[in-house]
């Protein structure tokens, strides 16, 4: 994975298919949160391990996109992103459901070590060609999940100008763009592989400690 990432900011409920799978209100606003770079895991055929003792895991497809350089105001997408990959936003859902009846921070469920896990990056086609592109995830060789970035809530322009201006967004910065519907359990030994127009990017193997 490389070192030059620094920031992984992703966007909550941005397909409303999605929210509505998880009996949740879609949002008005981009709804923002981070994981730490140690959330990072390369989807490159290894074995991935997750905590098999907090409850249960869920899968979440999304494209991901790579920052190029320091954002400017007005600045186009397509002159500010230079790279793109599938990534899948793992969550401990009984964790994350827990922490949302109190009131408190998704970190534990969202940011747990391996959590993020994307495919080798991929140039980046530019915004209007990837609308022609479907994203999608198998699950042990059957299909789970399946998106296309144009049908996301809010769209990558605004999803970057919305972080920019409350967070900062600058080169080596990544953002997960959010998950269509079809999010499901993780098992162990589960094989997950991430695709782009039906060519597989990456795959892995989850194995979920004892």
């Amino acid at each position: 994975m490389p070192d030059s990432i620094k920031n992984i900011v992703c966007v909550g409920r941005n397909y409303v298919q999605h929210a509505h799978e998880l009996n949740n209100a879609v949002p008005q606003t981009p709804l923002l949160f981070t994981k730490p770079t140690h959330a990072l895991a390369e989807a490159n055929g290894r074995e991935i391990i997750f905590p098999g003792d907090r409850g249960q895991i869920q899968y979440e497809v999304e494209l991901v996109f790579h920052i190029a350089r320091e954002y400017e105001l007005g600045i186009k997408v397509d002159d500010l992103v230079d790279q793109m990959a599938i990534g899948i936003d793992f969550t401990l859902r009984d964790v994350q459901t827990e922490l949302k009846g109190k009131g408190y921070p998704w970190v534990l469920a969202k940011g747990f070590i391996n959590s993020a896990v994307i495919t080798p990056w991929q140039p980046f086609p530019g915004l209007k060609a990837m609308m022609n592109f479907d994203f999608s995830l198998d699950k042990n060789g059957q299909e789970v999940q399946r998106g296309n970035i144009k049908n996301m809530i809010f769209d990558l322009p605004t999803v970057i100008e919305y972080t920019a201006k409350h967070l900062g967004l600058g080169q080596g910065d990544i953002i997960f763009t959010g998950t269509p519907a079809g999010v499901g359990p993780v098992f162990d030994g589960d094989l997950f592989s991430s695709k782009l127009a039906d060519k597989e990017l990456g795959n892995c193997i989850i194995k979920l400690s004892k």
